[in-house]
């Protein structure tokens, strides 16, 4: 994987570099401090993979994110900063992960698979969804879906383009596309690589946090350990 750092301070880069010298198939192809420089290396680069700086002077992370956001095939994003209030802007930026420093081999190692796995899925043929759209038969790509909820008669399949209604079941879903979905509730299925990880409200409510999107689904007790397991594997 071809991978830019980026960060304005130099200690960090280093440390970044070592770390990635530890993890197979890691390359580092440029290492720069700000987000022009990040946007320039990307052109002349070509990586697979952007470790990225939030707080940085001029252009910061999320700006990057941005510029970057509007290309048809763009890195893929892994955010490392030492802030945690960021971390809601970078999902709904559709990073692969997000990393608090100090960064841990650990950390960094499941970052790097979970971002190789987005950057296959993307490589390769797009499976879609059979939905009805103002009461025409659409099809769309599972990449697009942030979940899906069921109600009595129905699923809503949640998406950045609106809303659209399958007359598929959850379970029928589950079973068309194995392993490409989690289900947090009877009511609820969440795409594996959106699912990013678990809130506990004030009433002890557990929610899921899904990339590129503000809802929060409620985790049942009943799915809860199998939601944690999927998380604790990667």
């Amino acid at each position: 994987m071809r991978i830019v750092i980026v960060d304005d301070e130099p200690l960090a880069r280093a440390r970044l570099g070592a770390l990635l010298r530890e993890c197979a198939g890691a390359e580092v192809v440029a290492s720069v401090g700000d987000g022009e420089a990040a946007l320039t290396a990307c052109v002349q680069t070509n990586p697979d993979l952007l470790l990225l700086d939030v707080a940085m002077p001029g252009l910061d992370g999320i700006g990057v994110a941005r510029r970057l956001a509007a290309l048809p095939q763009r890195p893929q994003l892994v955010f490392c900063t030492a802030y945690e209030e960021h971390a809601l802007a970078a999902y709904e930026l559709r990073a692969a992960d997000y990393l608090l420093k100090p960064v841990r081999i650990e950390r960094l190692r499941d970052a790097l698979a979970r971002a190789e796995a987005l950057r296959q899925r993307a490589a390769t043929p797009q499976a879609t969804l059979l939905v009805q759209m103002h009461g025409a038969p659409v099809r769309i790509p599972l990449g697009e879906i942030s979940h899906l909820s069921a109600d009595d008669k129905y699923v809503t399949v949640h998406r950045e383009g609106g809303d659209a209604l399958t007359e598929q079941s959850l379970k029928a879903i589950e079973d068309a596309f194995p392993n490409r979905f989690v289900r947090v509730h009877r009511g609820c299925l969440i795409p594996v690589e959106r699912l990013l990880g678990l809130r506990r409200d004030v009433d002890g409510t557990v929610r899921a946090l899904i990339a590129g999107c503000e809802a929060t689904p409620e985790v049942s007790r009943r799915n809860l350990p199998a939601v944690r397991k999927w998380l604790r594997s990667g």
